[in-house]
């Protein structure tokens, strides 16, 4: 047990007796660590214990004190400063104990950040922009062990998802894939392992995490809600690191290898989740599932010279997961069903500074994801259902920073290339071959930002974006009847493009505009505007996109999303930046968003058209965050009331509308939510945290009546998410304990012992009908429904 807890319990239990027999006398100053100042009214606390044994410093930062010969541990505390914890082991001689104190403003901040830090927090002309810091991201208790940068950010104002085991989230009324999710500059098209349960990000090679929900760089487009920007830390030059961790989840290693000392280095990083065994434990529901994932990075580093550097990140993933679920693949008599998908990225950057105020950045990007369901049959063949979407993108961009200005300019060229699916029969006689047509797109932009501060209460940010949206043959691209119903009964003629020939073109402008008012010193009040148009997005009929969800490019019949974003806020810190809280209100409206018909079937359809409906979105809400950033406890606190609701009509037919075109409830749209977090850090080798999470249930379709056929009763679904799930909430609790033996070495350790949601609540995931012998029946489906215990341990070789 660390020494630390196993004196504080002898001194709760036993009060000391045996040592009351010799008094030995420590004393000693207390002083600012950074100017030498004695303080004075620093409260000296032995043993925990302050109102049984204690004294103050003087007014020369002096104490003194007499103490039973024995083992005790001496706080000095004092307003203002971090509280200092000394080992004392006294015999027969008086001892003298020093002691430095380190003020609370001079610590790094160790919790959720609006922005980074409190010039920009306040005085930046940008809202909406969120940093979550690595070090704390690592201190939450989590799932399995298993460190998430994913349930971290659902941890923020803004940020939901719909559930347990849900592929992505949701920020500000948007869906998953209308957020632009990078990893060093590449894009993710599945941010998560095992369908929802973990994300894909190590988080041991994880530099900074900045999430803009508000104001979007002009950098950044081809998402129409926000943009998460992971980058990597770049590897080590002067020496060998080596780390790594077990957990019930996975298994991690990371390697940092100088290759020419101060310039170049190499970081290597991989993880494994082979203990699949286990899941039974954790859930009666994954009893009869296999999963397994893998991921890994490598990251190179050259300083060329002095104004030359080159940067290489290669990534890597891949998941299996297998259930006796069933796909729905045609005239397919499958065992089970096995998803299997991999992710491969690439990225090359080359910085040169031009200028100590300019500098140019181009970076090359190759993506694929290939996504597949294999079916194996009773004879031994598998059946397979395959998707892939191919990127590649080259960008480059000129920075020019001035005393109180900088000017950010620059072009983009990015080629999508999206296979929807083919099905691969192999030795199957029953099951045909199919493929689904090529689409190839190209998105073209230029960009640039302005930020200048006007005077000491004013500055504005402007950014101005122009994409540009090309559908690219070969193709074959029906035309319909107008008004009618998309099917193959409206088709009135059909166009052939060849390769490379342009089918259809969109774009245009994509304003952002950010303005900061300063009330004082540690307050301001900000307004932002944002418009970005969204070309690739997911089509899918299930609450949470799996990972087999269909990639579909803007066409001719296919229309891009145009999001429009208001908002504003008001930001205040206080107690030397101690101390923070925001709030932040927030309207967005997002043209022709893409809704599935009743009945829909995406499954190896040539024309996804034929399935789809577009319209319109509403999303408006409150955020409110305080937080405390440094000290002993940290942690936060915020609110968040948000709607989303959707509209959708085409048509006056059932197939043209979803509800007779009133507005409905997104699958997402959770109006109340509270999120809390607490950590302490008792000492240098033990903190605590909990966190706590409340959100209302999330919408689903309940039947409207119930159909009688040949004595059955079947369910009728007519109209879409009229009911909520009920309310969710989940309590956690961790304990870290870093370098249990107290000694700095080469190798140190970290465990974390974690209760994932503690007080056992059965929250649903969702609520389906089943016909059961005539009648249908209401199930609920939950997946974490008992607490959940978890060890897990990490060490750094140094």
């Amino acid at each position: 047990m660390n020494r630390h807890v196993l004196i504080l319990v002898v001194c709760l239990l036993s009060g000391l007796p045996g040592y009351a027999q010799l008094l030995v006398k420590v004393s000693g100053t207390v002083r600012d660590s950074a100017t030498g100042r004695p303080l004075p009214g620093a409260a000296i606390v032995i043993d925990y214990r302050k109102h049984l044994t204690g004294t103050n410093t003087n007014a020369q930062g002096y104490y003194t004190i007499d103490l039973p010969a024995g083992d005790h541990i001496l706080i000095a505390r004092l307003i203002g400063y971090t509280p200092v914890r000394k080992e004392l082991r006294l015999t027969n001689d008086p001892v003298t104990m020093n002691v430095n104190m380190v003020t609370v403003e001079s610590q790094l901040e160790e919790v959720v950040v609006t922005t980074k830090g409190f010039d920009q927090t306040v005085r930046q002309p940008m809202l909406g922009v969120d940093q979550l810091n690595v070090s704390t991201l690592k201190k939450l208790p989590s799932a399995l062990g298993e460190v998430d940068l994913l349930r971290g950010l659902q941890m923020l104002p803004g940020v939901t998802s719909v559930g347990e085991a849900s592929n992505g989230v949701n920020i500000r009324g948007g869906t998953t894939d209308q957020n632009l999710i990078l990893l060093d500059d590449t894009p993710i098209f599945n941010p998560t392992h095992m369908f929802g349960l973990f994300s894909v990000f190590p988080p041991d090679v994880l530099n900074t995490v900045d999430l803009y929900k508000g104001n979007v760089p002009a950098r950044f487009g081809g998402r129409a809600a926000s943009v998460l920007d992971v980058a990597l830390r770049n590897p080590s030059l002067e020496k060998f690191n080596l780390s790594g961790g077990v957990s019930v989840v996975s298994n991690k290693l990371t390697a940092d290898i100088p290759i020419i000392k101060g310039k170049m280095g190499v970081m290597i990083s991989g993880r494994g989740a082979f203990n699949d065994f286990l899941l039974p434990i954790v859930s009666d529901r994954l009893a009869n599932i296999r999963a397994k994932f893998a991921d890994g990075v490598v990251k190179a580093f050259w300083r060329v010279d002095d104004r030359n550097t080159l940067t290489v990140t290669g990534y890597a993933s891949k998941d299996m997961f297998r259930t006796d679920l069933l796909a729905n693949l045609p005239n397919v008599n499958g065992t089970a069903t096995r998803y299997d998908h991999q992710t491969i990225n690439v990225m090359a950057r080359w910085f040169r500074t031009l200028s100590p105020r300019l500098n140019l950045q181009t970076t090359g990007i190759y993506v694929h994801y290939v996504p597949r369901i294999l079916s194996p049959e009773l004879s031994g063949n598998v059946v397979t259902l395959r998707q892939s979407v191919l990127q590649r993108q080259i960008k480059s961009n000129l920075n020019y920073q001035l005393a109180n200005q900088k000017i950010e300019a620059g072009v983009s060229a990015t080629h999508y290339r999206v296979e929807p699916g083919t099905l691969l029969p192999g030795r199957s006689e029953s099951v045909n071959y199919v493929t689904t047509p090529t689409e190839n797109a190209l998105e073209l932009a230029i960009y640039a930002d302005y930020e200048r501060s006007i005077s000491p209460r004013l500055a504005v940010s402007a950014g101005l974006r122009y994409s540009q949206f090309l559908s690219l043959g070969p193709s074959l691209v029906r035309q319909y009847a107008a008004g009618e119903t998309r099917d193959d009964f409206s088709v009135v003629d059909s166009i052939r493009y060849g390769a490379g020939q342009v089918s259809q073109s969109y774009g245009g402008p994509e304003p952002r505009f950010g303005i900061r008012y300063t009330l004082g010193s540690n307050s301001s009040f900000k307004l932002g505007y944002n418009l970005m148009r969204q070309y690739l997005q997911v089509v899918t009929n299930t609450t949470t996109p799996l990972p087999t969800s269909r990639w579909k490019t803007s066409d001719p019949n296919v229309r891009p999303q145009v999001s429009q974003l208001l908002t504003a806020g008001y930001f205040l810190s206080f107690k030397e930046n101690i101390y923070e809280v925001t709030v932040e209100g927030y309207w967005r409206t997002t043209q022709r968003i893409i809704d599935y018909r009743p009945g829909a079937d995406f499954l190896l359809q040539p024309y996804p058209e034929t399935q789809l409906l577009q319209g319109q979105s509403k999303a408006y809400g409150i955020e409110t965050m305080i937080s405390k950033k440094k000290g002993e406890l940290t942690g936060w606190l915020n609110y968040t009331y948000a709607r989303t609701l959707n509209q959708v009509y085409e048509g006056s037919t059932v197939e043209q509308n979803v509800n007779g075109g009133s507005w409905y409830r997104a699958n997402y749209d959770r109006p109340h939510t509270v999120n809390a977090n607490m950590t302490i850090d008792v000492d240098r080798h033990n903190s605590f945290g909990l966190t706590f999470a409340y959100s209302t249930g999330r919408p689903y379709s309940a039947p409207t009546g119930y159909v009688t056929i040949d004595g059955a009763q079947y369910p009728y679904y007519g109209i879409r998410n009229n009911e909520r799930l009920p309310g969710y909430h989940r309590l956690d609790f961790t304990w870290n304990i870093y370098n249990p033996s107290m000694r700095n070495r080469r190798w140190e350790g970290r465990w974390a012992f974690t209760v994932y949601n503690l007080y056992g609540r059965k929250n649903a995931y969702s609520i389906f009908f089943k016909t059961e012998s005539g009648k249908t029946n209401a199930y609920q489906l939950q997946i974490f429904a008992a607490p959940i215990v978890s060890l897990s341990y990490n060490f750094i070789f140094k």
